[in-house]
């Protein structure tokens, strides 16, 4: 469909909402989204001075202009229906004694976003009222706050699951109260991977969550989280509990599945809760990002540390997340030791996937993910053949003809030194912006707020491109040392060598 390019974004999104355009329609998400969620550290400990006071931080520590736009209150919030009012919700008054839409306006006057909970049952899973049924109240109630985001649960949902068609029935139900009530809302499904919202998510939402949820646990094995291996796909019982290394496995069979506006969720970031290494965290991250997970934090950010500000602030691997490409890695190959321990998914693996072209060539660029499962330091290597799999088979896809310049995404990392430096600084004018932003403390702090992801890369800007390191050569191998559960992230860029043409990878 063709617009005029003199219509407004409101007017377009108008006709979309008019013509019944679904979810993942409605111009949001083009890219994973990026933001913040209060559950996975102060689950229902929440209030308004929470919201506002981490609004203001996300500016203060450049986070906004690293793209993290969306400012998300989990479940808790509400203290029932009002039945003389159409049985909207109400908020609780003691924790948001200005109401909903004073904080949505605290919150756009930074020009960040604001995100809302609920669940698609008659509760939510902290057994507040839900909004199943109440669709249509709830979305134009969270409309008139000036909603921008909405998280919907799957907790009592009162028998509407089992198949495919009643889950995507029941969820589609909010999809399109919110779409009719002409704002645009981007809409992340929460039903945990249930009667496999990959297949059927893409119609109606802008993400869905693929797992049970995560905790803040590399690899430990959890009966509660009880699907692993080559079966986990399949998983009639989601859980909770899941592992970082648990749920990497289940999103290895489905990467397919994401696209522009419609991506598979991994669920909130861990980094920063404190219970992982850096290596665990750094891996974490780098695999959130290579498959195009959203990338919500999920920390206090009040009392983040350094070293953890520094991973959330690595541009060249959020750039990996939002390339315009939108096309997720996949895994290549998984294999175990006598260290790593096939029930946890914590092997030794090796991920590729195509990335928008910075060298002007007819070749795209690559991400390489290598990820260390084992107890100790390891040597890894990923073979060009391997690497390329999808252009052609057993080392015939031409890119293993090539060679390639090899650039490391971590070697630019923010110094915990700098790192200090901003939160020190923000501390200094009392975590308030008053115009202040971390963006200008420091060296290399990149603004995608002033350019785009799409824009930084199609300029090749150093900032988004990592360290070179070396040069693989024709049917080469690409090799690091990696830390103990750890990772390594790479880009790799065609060396020309004349003409050639362009080969897309899937």
């Amino acid at each position: 469909m063709a617009f005029s390019k003199g219509l407004s974004f409101a007017t377009v999104a108008a006709v979309l909402f008019a013509i019944g355009v679904q979810a993942k329609d409605n111009g949001l998400a083009i890219t994973p989204q990026m933001g913040w969620d209060n559950w996975n550290a102060l689950g229902c400990d929440v209030s308004e001075e929470l919201l506002v006071q981490t609004a203001n931080l996300i500016v203060d520590y450049g986070l906004k202009d690293l793209g993290y736009q969306y400012v998300i209150l989990d479940d808790c919030w509400s203290i029932g229906r009002n039945a003389s009012n159409n049985g909207s919700l109400v908020a609780d008054p003691k924790k948001f004694p200005r109401g909903m839409a004073a904080v949505a306006d605290d919150i756009h006057a930074l020009n960040l976003k604001f995100g809302m909970y609920s669940s698609a049952g008659k509760y939510t899973c902290g057994q507040y009222a839900g909004s199943l049924g109440y669709e249509t109240v709830d979305a134009n109630t969270w409309a008139s706050w000036g909603v921008d985001y909405l998280k919907y649960d799957n907790c009592y949902n009162e028998g509407y699951a089992g198949n495919q068609q009643l889950s995507s029935a029941r969820y589609r139900t909010m999809g399109d109260a919110l779409n009719a009530t002409g704002r645009p809302i981007l809409y992340s499904l929460c039903n945990w991977g249930e009667d496999y919202p990959w297949n059927w998510g893409s119609t109606v939402a802008n993400s869905w969550r693929i797992s049970g949820d995560v905790y803040d646990n590399w690899d430990r094995y959890d009966a509660r989280c009880p699907c692993y291996g080559e079966d986990a796909w399949n998983c009639g019982l989601p859980g909770f509990h899941c592992s970082i290394t648990n749920i990497m496995n289940k999103a290895s069979f489905i990467v397919s599945k994401a696209q522009p506006g419609a991506w598979n969720d991994l669920d909130m970031l861990e980094v920063g809760n404190g219970a992982l290494t850096d290596a665990e965290y750094v891996a974490h991250f780098s695999m959130w990002s290579a498959v195009k997970s959203p990338l919500i934090m999920g920390n206090d950010i009040r009392v983040i540390k350094p070293a953890d500000l520094a991973i959330l602030s690595n541009a060249a691997v959020i750039a990996v997340n939002q390339d315009p490409l939108g096309s997720s890695a996949a895994r290549r190959w998984l294999y175990h030791t006598n260290e790593t321990n096939n029930a946890t998914d914590n092997g030794m693996q090796m991920w590729s996937g195509s990335l928008v072209s910075t060298t002007g060539g007819d070749y795209n660029d690559m991400v390489v993910l290598l990820v260390n499962g084992a107890n100790s330091t390891q040597v890894m290597n990923a073979t060009l053949a391997d690497i390329f799999i999808d252009s052609g088979p057993q080392g015939t896809a031409p890119q293993v003809g090539m060679s390639w310049e090899v650039r490391d995404l971590w070697a630019n990392r923010m110094s915990n030194a700098e790192a200090q430096a901003i939160i020190n600084a923000s501390s200094a004018v009392g975590n308030a912006t008053n115009g202040y932003n971390a963006t200008t403390v420091g060296s290399g702090r990149y603004n995608a707020t002033a350019t785009s992801y799409k824009v930084g890369l199609a300029a090749n800007n150093t900032l988004l491109l990592g360290n070179a390191t070396t040069t693989v050569m024709p049917s080469g191998t690409v090799t690091a040392t990696v830390d103990p559960h750890g990772a390594a992230l790479f880009r790799l860029r065609a060396v020309a060598t004349g003409s050639m043409r362009k080969r897309d990878e899937l």
